[in-house]
């Protein structure tokens, strides 16, 4: 008696072989005799680069102590880091006040948490705060001479909090001053879109040192007779004019992905121009140029480090003076990885958050 099965089977897993994370190595490391060799000695290379690394910075590497003398030379001498990391963190700044950095930091630390995340929906109030409050908030923290509190001149400003401050200060000039400059320079007033183009062109065209010597050296002869800015001031507006030049142009190419449509729609609507703009095009444009304008501020980061040549003491400036030091001379290269690492933790923090907020916002423009 013959029995026919009607049933369907059901459809067999792929081979493990070939799935998950064995099948992405057959595909991309062993999928030929030759790439076997070059993954092999790709392979040793890497082991040999970290396991050195590693001996070096942790495995036997001198935590403990206070002085060169109590390093060896088997591994790094993070002990110059820990006995001038104060130093570092804050430059000049009066130990007994370092309380008011601490606390700017705090009240700007809420503000973009808010801001950044979704944890509060309406970010009016949160945007208010951290863009008006925080910035009035921090010059009487950071300045003093009001509420009681010391003056502290910015030549005792120093270290990651003098970066923080320069870049934080200059990014939050340079989006919107690079968005009027985007917009001026697509205006159809020949005499606006003239002025914008030569401002954007002639900042391009000079390296950023030279705005700083500029911005250092020839701003004070510009201004009336016994008017003074602060050194800190002009390197603020040097750093900030000059990346408001390049935010201009990144800005620009997210106007120009729009199509023409979308404010010929707006317009239909009876939309103003500024009403199309801020409620329909920029929102898009910007939410396009995500990935540039990230890639702005944080080469807008790593470029505060140039201030040296202005006699203005960042990190990186202040590590190298500290090398310099005849009780840690051989301490260098401990002094510059720790600035490598913490200049990677911040620029790597703004590329993860700018990818979560493409993703966030994808609507459909990512291909």
């Amino acid at each position: 008696m013959a029995i026919v099965k009607t049933d369907r089977h059901p459809d067999l897993p792929p081979p493990a072989s070939q799935t998950g994370v064995v099948g992405w190595l057959r595909e991309n490391l062993f999928s030929s005799p030759l790439n076997i060799i070059l993954t092999i000695i790709a392979a040793f290379i890497a082991w040999e680069a970290l396991s050195t690394f590693l001996s070096y910075t942790l495995i036997h590497a001198n935590f403990a102590g206070e002085t060169k003398a109590d390093c060896t030379d088997t591994g790094a001498c993070w002990v110059f880091i820990k006995a001038r990391f104060g130093q570092d963190m804050y430059g000049f700044y009066p130990p007994e006040e370092r309380w008011r950095v601490d606390v700017g930091y705090v009240l700007a630390a809420i503000g973009l948490f808010f801001v950044l995340s979704d944890f509060v929906k309406n970010k009016k109030w949160p945007a208010i705060y951290l863009f008006g409050f925080v910035p009035v908030a921090c010059f009487f923290l950071f300045h003093g001479g009001y509420f009681g509190l010391e003056v502290v001149e910015t030549s005792q400003w120093g270290g990651l909090f003098l970066t923080l401050v320069l870049a934080s200060v200059s990014i939050f000039v340079a989006l919107p001053l690079g968005i009027v400059l985007a917009l001026g320079r697509r205006s159809d007033m020949p005499i606006v879109r003239m002025m914008c183009v030569g401002f954007i062109e002639l900042i391009r065209g000079v390296p950023l040192i030279t705005v700083l010597f500029m911005a250092s050296v020839m701003l004070p002869l510009f201004l009336p007779e016994g008017v003074n800015f602060d050194k800190l001031i002009r390197a603020l507006v040097g750093m900030s004019l000059f990346s408001a030049a390049y935010m201009a142009e990144v800005v620009r190419g997210g106007l120009q992905a729009i199509p023409k449509g979308q404010m010929e729609a707006a317009k239909s609507l009876g939309l103003g121009y500024w009403k199309a703009m801020g409620l329909i095009v920029l929102p898009q444009a910007l939410k396009i140029a995500i990935p540039s304008i990230v890639n702005t501020f944080i080469g807008l980061f790593k470029d505060t480090t140039l201030v040296l040549i202005i006699g203005l003491l960042d990190l990186l400036s202040i590590i190298k003076a500290g090398t310099t030091d005849k009780n840690w001379i051989g301490t260098a290269t401990e002094g510059y990885v720790f600035v490598a690492a913490v200049f990677w933790v911040f620029c790597f923090s703004m590329s993860r958050y700018s990818i979560w907020l493409e993703n966030k916002l994808h609507t459909g423009h990512k291909r």
